[in-house]
């Protein structure tokens, strides 16, 4: 069972308010730029100042889900079985490392009016166990009672468990969900400084996992060019 995390819409409410910030000081700063020496807003320099804001966030939890592990261990000793049954849900969140992008990882092509950025891979957290909604079903209770079976039954689910939770996790199906709900987030968070500055423009996120090879030498990214000569200008 998948459940999209309720608590991912606060955050990325305050990421889109952040950048909102971000874009109205860069068109304001392009209007009085403009107004001096003419020229349309620069979606490099906005661009720049959106990957500025995005690292310092950190950390993005674009998705989350629950899912149930059922597990069943057996043993058998002295002609006598024991048997239990542990039900386990677990909520498992789905994190994007914002930090480590870079300037290599935004590419703005002129000729067609797109952003391109490229995404590190998510990183899937350790299952967060609901304690209280553990549910456990036993039989064989003389061997239970009379040796220590019970302990290793309950070893082995609770092992089996925590496998389980994360081979459910790490599925195709909820991973293709989490990396479309972190493309999505991130397209909206660089859409909204250019869309405030009036500049028709696509954004399109991949994972570096996605790009074809070819794509990925920049030896002249402009946005890497940028990066650098504001450093420059900061020192």
């Amino acid at each position: 069972m998948i459940r999209q995390g309720s608590g991912k819409w606060f955050a990325l409410g305050c990421l889109l308010a952040f950048l909102a910030i971000i874009a109205i000081f860069v068109v304001g700063v392009g209007s009085i730029t403009r107004s001096i020496f003419g020229g349309g807003p620069d979606p490099e320099t906005i661009a720049t100042a959106s990957l500025e804001g995005l690292r310092e966030q950190i950390v993005l939890v674009p998705f989350s889900a629950r899912f149930v592990s059922v597990t069943t261990s057996t043993q058998r000793r002295y002609g006598l079985s024991a048997r239990k049954t542990l039900i386990m849900p677990g909520d498992v969140r789905y994190e994007l490392d914002l930090s480590a992008l870079g300037e290599d990882d935004v590419s703005w092509n002129e000729a067609t009016n797109t952003l391109t950025v490229t995404l590190p891979d998510l990183t899937v957290s350790d299952p967060d166990i609901d304690i209280d909604a553990i549910r456990e079903y036993g039989e064989g209770g003389i061997l239970l009672a009379l040796t220590d079976a019970e302990d290793v039954l309950d070893t082995a689910n609770r092992r089996a468990a925590q496998q389980s939770l994360r081979r459910q996790a790490m599925a195709t199906a909820p991973m293709r969900l989490a990396r479309d709900a972190a493309r999505r987030a991130v397209e909206s968070n660089f859409e909204l400084p250019l869309q405030a500055a009036g500049i028709d423009a696509t954004v399109q996120a991949q994972f570096r996992n996605e790009v074809n090879p070819n794509q990925m030498d920049r030896s002249r990214d402009v946005l890497g060019e940028r990066w650098r000569e504001n450093s420059e200008s900061a020192n």
